[in-house]
């Protein structure tokens, strides 16, 4: 049958990794808005100057920085964490709050959801081609009736592979700096950063910043 001749020219192999990689994109969606992107707990006691999930504090960090306490609550922040108001907890390695996961990103799902982003980024891609492929252009209203739904397709993937490409693109940059949204935003209003002697006291070279946050 014209299946099987398709199965053994191997045409039948791409439509399957499409699938399954529009699957593992929805199941890492899931995953990365369900889970605790690192919520600080009431009952944990954070030691002053800990800095957990960075090792050991950075030395040029001034000593008179102490960890406050959250206002809203009233736990004792650990370094680099910050309350979000949206989900109402102090988050360790608080990113920013993605409101297409409605989950905020910190020190837990941070990797998760660059990858995440890189799976989506092939799926939009290759949709893109896909859409590409089947337009055939011709000057009249009446192709254009004919293909609007194609059309339609190719411009909305465009325009969410732009927004992918850029955020995933920045969200590495600042993993290779090791800094984060929120601390590349607010550099001026966050205590440990503005009184430091460095830019970025986190700062350990991109190879390191790199496997620290991957590995």
């Amino acid at each position: 049958s014209d299946l099987q001749k398709q199965e053994e020219r191997g045409e039948l192999l791409q439509p399957l990794i499409f699938v399954l990689l529009v699957l593992c994109s929805v199941l890492l969606y899931f995953k990365v808005s369900l889970m605790d992107p690192g919520f600080v707990k009431p009952e944990e006691e954070v030691k002053e100057g800990e800095n957990k999930g960075q090792g050991v504090v950075i030395p040029q960090i001034p000593g008179d920085v102490k960890l406050r306490r959250c206002g809203y609550c009233l736990v004792k922040q650990p370094l680099r964490a910050k309350h979000c108001q949206l989900c109402q907890h102090c988050v360790r390695r608080y990113d920013h709050h993605c409101p297409w996961l409605e989950n905020c990103v910190g020190e837990r799902n941070h990797p998760l959801f660059i990858v995440y982003l890189s799976v989506q980024l092939v799926v939009l891609l290759w949709g893109g081609h896909i859409a590409w492929s089947g337009l055939y252009f011709e000057q009249s209203w009446e192709w254009v009736q004919h293909n609007i739904f194609l059309l339609v397709c190719f411009l909305l993937i465009f325009t969410f592979t732009i927004v992918v490409l850029l955020l995933l693109v920045s969200q590495l940059y600042l993993i290779s700096c090791n800094t984060t949204t929120w601390e590349f935003m607010s550099h001026h209003r966050i205590s440990y950063l503005r009184h430091s002697e460095l830019e970025n006291p986190f700062d350990q070279g991109i190879i390191l910043n790199l496997w620290r946050f991957f590995c």
